[in-house]
């Protein structure tokens, strides 16, 4: 166990594990749109969108449970206080996050969706701030969050990103961002003395049920069901639960502000990946400015 512990404090070993978190994550923004080609999911069919949210995270959620039991080779008791953090995670951190996703990402490129999500981090870092103890905003904090953002503003007034602000898009990838930070905050004050795996896993099937009970009682259905769309709907559940549990896992031994500043990269990858699968125009000046810009708010959050 305190291998294990010591692995999630080590300063190579978080980053490493924080990347690998972020690139999964960055690469959910192609798939969703992927995954709304493949299974001829229509722009304004919103319970369809729920229902293939649903199906993601509720499978993610099971891989998690399983994985865990081989782990542990025996069903662990819920501690103190798990089921209350089931529940606020399973409908902050899953369900409504991913309605706001999901609606969002339908009305605007991959690229800008990831761009506009990573407002999350930096939500993030000034929640942390008055509800966390030992997390307050410094000037080194400021000042990173500060370029984190203006690389933000600057992948975002490209052109090739797509419209400006609007409501269905922008609005809701927002609200989702804000779901995102509160998430963060409450996995730091709910996970302590929880087993990682076992409360992620709940978690995820739990908020997974939710999205699949709001989209099959709305209507929602999935027109075309086809081998790789399978393929890709068991790639997608796969990151959220390998995510997800590592995720967990840095924020229950690390402060939440060093560690939510890593997904600041999710853009990042998610613009790249766009750029990459869907052919979106990403490989720009621009792009490439705020890349610089994200990674030195990055660097200057962890410097000593």
């Amino acid at each position: 166990m305190k291998k294990s512990v010591d692995l999630f404090k080590n300063k190579v070993t978080v980053t490493m594990i924080a990347l690998l978190c972020v690139l999964l994550w960055g690469s959910a923004f192609p798939a969703v749109k992927t995954g709304y080609q493949w299974f001829a999911i229509e722009g304004t069919d919103i319970s369809s969108k729920l229902l293939f949210a649903g199906i993601r995270f509720f499978g993610a959620g099971v891989m998690d449970l399983i994985l865990a039991f081989f782990v542990h080779r025996r069903l662990t008791r819920p501690g103190r206080g798990f089921f209350k953090a089931v529940g606020l995670l399973g409908i902050v951190q899953t369900f409504l996050q991913y309605v706001f996703f999901y609606i969002a990402l339908s009305n605007m490129t991959g690229a800008k969706g990831s761009v506009v999500n990573a407002m999350g981090t930096f939500i993030t870092v000034v929640l942390a701030h008055f509800l966390c103890e030992n997390d307050r905003l410094d000037r080194r904090k400021v000042i990173g969050c500060l370029l984190g953002i203006t690389g933000v503003i600057l992948i975002n007034i490209n052109g090739d990103m797509g419209p400006v602000f609007s409501l269905t898009g922008d609005g809701l990838m927002l609200l989702a961002a804000v779901s995102f930070a509160l998430g963060n905050i409450i996995s730091k004050k709910v996970s302590g003395g929880l087993d990682a795996m076992w409360l992620t896993g709940s978690q995820l099937t739990f908020g997974g049920a939710l999205l699949i009970l709001s989209g099959v009682c709305t209507g929602g259905h999935l027109n075309v069901i086809t081998g790789k769309g399978i393929a890709l709907m068991i790639y997608m559940s796969f990151l959220s639960a390998a995510a997800f549990t590592l995720w967990l896992q840095l924020l229950k031994n690390n402060s939440v502000g060093k560690i939510s500043m890593f997904s600041a990269l999710i853009p990042v990858f998610g613009t790249l990946l766009s750029g990459i699968i869907l052919g979106e125009n990403v490989f720009n000046t621009v792009s490439m400015l705020s890349l610089l810009c994200v990674s030195a708010g990055i660097y200057v959050i962890n410097r000593k």
